[in-house]
C-alpha cells in the first residue's frame, strides 16, 4: 500500500553556470538548505530525501535534517534530466526499505524564495483537484514573440488588436520551484507531468530562481525584504532587545597584547544605531558569557545595560523578564553561537548574524545581511526603528 508524501531534492555537485551553486551561501546558509527547510517545515511532507553525487552536499543535507541517497555518476551529468534521479531514489527506497510513497514532491534547490506554505498548498491543490501531477507557475501577462526566418512573429496576441494586459487570457510561466505527482503514475509515465495536470500559481517574487552568479544578490535582497515585511508587527512592538557581545557587537576575534591584555574590534555604526534605539525608548541589554572588562567598558561608553560573565544565560534572561514583566514573545535576542541557542528558542524574535553558527541560523526568524562586528547590530536597530516609524504613521 502506498502512503506518505516524499519530498525529493536532486542536487548535483558539478554545476557549470555557477560552480558549487548548491553549497553557496544564501541568506546565511547553503542554498540547498533552504529547500530542505521548506520540505521539513511542510505539514504535508512526511519524508525528505536529497539525491546527490557530491559528498559535501550530502554532509550539508544530513546536517540540515534530510536523508541522503547517493546518485550514480551517470545520472549526474550536465545532460542528465531530473526524472532518472527521481526514479532512482524511488527504486532505491522500494528495494531497500519497501517504502512506496503515495505522492512525490520534487523541489528544485535553486528556488530559495518559495516557503513551506507553498509546498502544503501545492499538495492540497493536487488532492483537491484530483489531479495526477502538478507544476508551480507564475501568472504572465506578457506579450510574447518568436523569430521565424529572422522575422519577428507574435505568439500570443494580434498586434492589430492589441489587448490590455489585464484583458489577456490567463497564461502561466513554469517557474521550476515545485512539482508534485502521484508516485505510481510517475513510475508509469517516467515524466514529472502526466495525466490531468494542475497549475499551482505563485507570485513573481517567489518564482525567481538562482541561475547566474548575479542572481544571488538580487534574490537575497528580495528574501530580506520579505522577512522584514513579515516581522514588522513583531519588530514594532518589542519590549526588550538583547544582544550577545562577542561575534555580534564584535567580529568574534580577540586582540591579545604582549602584556596579556585583550582587545576587540567593534563597529561605530553599530554604536550609533544603538544610541538611536535607546533614544526611541526601546530597552536594550547586552548579555554575555565573556568576563573580560572590555565588555563592560564598551557598554559603559554606549550607555547600555550589561550583564557579563553569565554562564547560564537563559536562567538570567528568564529572571530578568519575570522581574520586569516583559513577555518573552515581545523580546528579541541577537546571537551567533551555540551558547545563544537556549535564549533564542525562548524569545519571540530570535535573530542570527549572517556568519553565525549553522544551528543558530536554523533557529533564527531573521538572519542579518551583515556579519557580526560589520554592521549587523546597526541593521537590527534600523529594522526596529523603521517598523516603529511605520506603525506610528499608519493611518
Amino acid at each position: 500500500m502506498r502512503q506518505g508524501v516524499l519530498a525529493i531534492i536532486p542536487a548535483r555537485g558539478g554545476s557549470k553556470g555557477v560552480p558549487r551553486k548548491n553549497l553557496r551561501s544564501f541568506a546565511g546558509m547553503p542554498l540547498i538548505a533552504h529547500s530542505i527547510r521548506h520540505a521539513m517545515a511542510s505539514a504535508s511532507v512526511t519524508r525528505t530525501i536529497v539525491s546527490t553525487d557530491d559528498a559535501e552536499i550530502a554532509d550539508v543535507a544530513r546536517r540540515a535534517g534530510a536523508e541522503v541517497i547517493d546518485r550514480p555518476a551517470e545520472l549526474a551529468t550536465d545532460a542528465a534530466p531530473s526524472e532518472p534521479a527521481l526514479l532512482h531514489a524511488l527504486e532505491f527506497l522500494a528495494s531497500r526499505e519497501r517504502f512506496n510513497p503515495e505522492l512525490v514532491v520534487f523541489l528544485q534547490p535553486t528556488s530559495p524564495l518559495r516557503d513551506s506554505g507553498d509546498v502544503d498548498a501545492a499538495v492540497g491543490q493536487l488532492r483537491a483537484e484530483r489531479a495526477d501531477s502538478l507544476l508551480s507557475a507564475c501568472p504572465s501577462h506578457d506579450f510574447h514573440w518568436t523569430l521565424r526566418d529572422g522575422v519577428g512573429v507574435p505568439v500570443n496576441y494580434d498586434p492589430s488588436r492589441r489587448p490590455r494586459r489585464q484583458d489577456m487570457p490567463p497564461q502561466f510561466r513554469e517557474n521550476g520551484s515545485i512539482y508534485a505527482m502521484h508516485a505510481a503514475g510517475f513510475e508509469q509515465y517516467r515524466c514529472r507531468l502526466f495525466g490531468r495536470v494542475s497549475v499551482y500559481s505563485m507570485p513573481e517574487e517567489r518564482s525567481l530562481q538562482i541561475d547566474r552568479p548575479e542572481d544571488f544578490a538580487l534574490l537575497e535582497a528580495i528574501h530580506a525584504a520579505g522577512q522584514r515585511r513579515a516581522l514588522a508587527p513583531t519588530l514594532a512592538d518589542l519590549g526588550l532587545v538583547v544582544f550577545d557581545f562577542d561575534g555580534v557587537m564584535t567580529d568574534n576575534r580577540v586582540l591579545v597584547m604582549q602584556d596579556g591584555t585583550e582587545g576587540v574590534l567593534c563597529n561605530r555604526s553599530d554604536g550609533l544605531g544603538l544610541g538611536m534605539l535607546k533614544d526611541a525608548g526601546v530597552p536594550v541589554l547586552v548579555l554575555s558569557k565573556e568576563k573580560n572588562p572590555v565588555v563592560a567598558a564598551r557598554c559603559r561608553k554606549l550607555g547600555l545595560e550589561c550583564l557579563q560573565g553569565i554562564d547560564d544565560k537563559l536562567a538570567h534572561l528568564r529572571n530578568l523578564l519575570d522581574a520586569r514583566g516583559i513577555a518573552a514573545s515581545k523580546t528579541a535576542y541577537v546571537g551567533n553561537d551555540l551558547n545563544d541557542l537556549a535564549c533564542m528558542r525562548h524569545v519571540g524574535l530570535p535573530i542570527a548574524v549572517r556568519d553565525a553558527y549553522p544551528a543558530v541560523i536554523d533557529s533564527a526568524r531573521y538572519v542579518t545581511q551583515a556579519r557580526g562586528g560589520y554592521g549587523a547590530v546597526r541593521e537590527v536597530c534600523d529594522l526596529i526603528l523603521d517598523a516603529r516609524q511605520s506603525k506610528e504613521t499608519r493611518p
